[in-house]
């Protein structure tokens, strides 16, 4: 049996314990103190740097382990560093003393955040973790204002886990995976769509999360809702829940995990509502890409690694867009040294450049992503554009067919039949107008009678519009026939005309 410490053994090593405490509580006192002072007396520009020192003193003499997650691994997002955010934003305690509190316009929650210097404690598997969210400025290039120049700074934020050295195989291998899995259920649970559009005054110079701005998206389009013919709503359906089970397929294959669509058609035939409602099946994030405020290819390039996955990239009226249209026509413009007004050739990104964008290497930056072009006018666009691999899919949105009317009746009017319907539908399928038009004449009036005989009335002048725009045309043709020398008896339209 162990001898029993004589008295003067056990007060010495009492005595001992409480220097050692003393001895740790002053070194915990004085880090305190020195943190303080450092955010009080020293530069801002300076603190991340001497703030690191100290950490990588301390963790000298420690056993413990910090790991440092940046929020972008030079262009890609840190898919970690999101799901800290949604993760930790949890486990707040009540020893938590700072937090960030946003509430988005439309949305009934609040959203919290660990506000920065701050830390949270978690514990996995009876192991402590401490978390801390930091953020420092860094150097990104100079800029010119009114002749002087400047050092442009922007923030870099990073989280902190500190935990015991022996447990860096269970943390990589166990706890990591299980802060990205909750954080993804957690998102899927509340997640709110956002439409984001690019902050090009941000692009250059500053953090890639800077690179877009957005707001809730409160499209409320539906395919239920869209007045499509059935069949092509159930062929873009189909192709969309392919697409999205397919991970594994496209990686077996070498393809990029996308898919790009073509919506071609008259103004008015329903393309931005065929987005919105692919949005909402899908879950999905909209980026809408203006081209024409692009400056460069490089600013194009930030932009796009910049976007989410599981997301639609958009670029709208591409026939409007100088950089897009069919060389042929921009070599012509060239040959006679002119170049559209507001377009300077040195500020424009390139029709090769954004190819590589789509289906490049550049392409393979994401996955789950959808790129939706839409065109008034497709035989404008260059052929180079409209290749599989760049515009998968193209989906013709045409004028409104019966089946298209009879769906808009019974969203705005909530009826199925009335005895105008064959009549209405008739004139359809002759008339050429618009899915916006056909909803503009039933919105006004809520009595289906006075609204479907506004219909009708409105189908009539419209195709007596046409007709009369038709003969307008024929005119004109055999006017420059016989001012060119024609007889104008060779078309037959002419002589009618004549009568």
């Amino acid at each position: 049996m162990a001898a029993t410490p004589s008295p003067p053994d056990f007060k010495n090593a009492v005595a001992a314990a409480r220097a050692v405490m003393s001895a740790a509580a002053s070194v915990t006192a004085a880090v305190v103190v020195v943190q303080s002072a450092v955010h009080t007396i020293v530069p801002r520009r300076f603190r991340g740097f001497l703030l690191s020192r100290i950490r990588g003193f301390l963790g000298r003499v420690s056993d413990e382990m910090t790991m440092v997650i940046k929020e972008y691994d030079g262009f890609v997002q840190n898919e970690l560093f999101e799901a800290a955010q949604v993760f930790l934003a949890a486990k707040q305690s009540p020893s938590t003393r700072r937090i960030r509190v946003t509430k988005p316009r439309k949305e009934t929650h609040f959203t919290l955040a660990i506000d920065r210097n701050q830390a949270v404690v978690d514990t996995f598997r009876g192991v402590e973790l401490k978390w801390v969210f930091a953020s420092r400025q860094v150097d990104s290039g100079h800029r010119v204002h009114q002749g002087r120049s400047s050092t442009a700074q922007h923030e870099v934020q990073y989280f902190e886990l500190t935990f015991c050295k022996k447990h860096k195989e269970m943390v990589l291998e166990s706890y990591l995976p299980l802060v990205i899995g909750e954080a993804k259920s957690i998102k899927q649970g509340k997640k709110t769509l956002k439409l984001h559009t690019p902050s090009f005054g941000r692009v250059y110079g500053g953090p890639l999360s800077d690179a877009w701005a957005s707001v809730n998206l409160d499209h409320p389009a539906t395919f239920e809702t869209l007045a499509m013919d059935l069949e092509l709503k159930k062929t873009i359906v189909d192709d969309l829940e392919r697409f999205v089970r397919r991970k594994e397929y496209y990686r077996r294959v070498g393809k990029a995990w996308k898919r790009g669509y073509l919506l071609y058609g008259p103004p008015g035939t329903g393309k931005s509502s065929l987005v919105a409602a692919m949005a909402n099946y899908l879950n999905f994030d909209i980026y809408d890409l203006e081209l024409s405020g692009l400056r460069s290819d490089s600013e194009l390039r930030r932009l796009l690694v910049a976007t989410g996955n599981q997301s639609i990239l958009v670029v709208e009226d591409i026939d409007c867009t100088i950089m897009l249209q069919d060389r042929t026509s921009q070599i012509r413009a060239a040959s006679v040294n002119t170049m559209p007004i507001g377009y300077p050739q040195e500020d424009r990104g390139t029709l090769s450049g954004f190819l590589n964008f789509t289906d490049g290497l550049w392409s393979s930056c994401g996955d789950e992503r959808i790129i939706v072009f839409t065109t008034n006018h497709k035989e404008k666009l260059d052929p180079a554009l409209l290749r599989p691999g760049r515009m998968d899919v193209h989906i013709h949105m045409s004028y409104c067919t019966p089946c298209g009317f009879r769906l808009l009746a019974s969203n705005y009017l909530r009826i199925d039949s009335h005895e105008l319907f064959d009549q209405i539908e008739s004139s359809i399928t002759t008339a050429r107008v618009t899915p916006a038009e056909v909803a503009e004449q039933l919105m006004k009036s809520d009595e289906p009678e006075v609204a479907l005989r506004d219909m009708v009335s409105f189908l009539v002048n419209h195709k007596r519009k046409e007709n009369e725009e038709v003969v307008e045309e024929e005119v004109c043709y055999c006017q420059l026939i016989r001012e060119n020398g024609g007889s104008g008896k060779e078309n037959g339209n002419c002589e009618l005309v004549d009568k």
